[in-house]
């Protein structure tokens, strides 16, 4: 019994190292149908709208750096005698590069009809 428990207690938290939060959809579904000031409310001003045939849409951006890993680069160098197709091949050499940063961006679009949330689309490299 004494070894059952710290096992136990290993495997629940191993468990609950693998839970995951909502999805994007399901967390902005939570927004479709409530009324444009509790949308505003909660995600703050946003960065654009626009009105267009009785509809609204309201556009929200977040900007974000995300780390990249460092990573090689490189490959075969050719000697002053040769070439892709001739001799003179003196093998590969390869550099290491440290961790790097790319900008990444979400856009999500609520559309609303009547005062009220009714869909919302995003796309972006940053959504998740």
């Amino acid at each position: 019994m004494r070894r059952i428990l710290p096992l136990l207690a290993v495997t629940a938290l191993a468990l609950s190292a693998c839970a995951t939060r909502p999805s994007l959809s399901e967390r902005l579904s939570t927004y479709v149908g409530r009324s444009e000031l509790e949308l505003v409310s909660a995600l703050g001003v946003p960065t654009r709208s626009y009105e267009t045939g009785g509809e609204k849409f309201l556009a929200y951006e977040e900007q974000s750096t995300i780390a990249l890993p460092g990573g090689v680069a490189g490959g075969p160098f050719y000697g002053p005698f040769g070439g892709p197709f001739g001799r003179g091949y003196y093998g590969g050499a390869y550099a290491g590069f440290g961790t790097t940063y790319a900008p990444v961006q979400c856009d999500v679009t609520f559309a609303l009809r009547q005062g009220r949330v009714a869909s919302f689309t995003y796309r972006g490299q940053g959504c998740s």
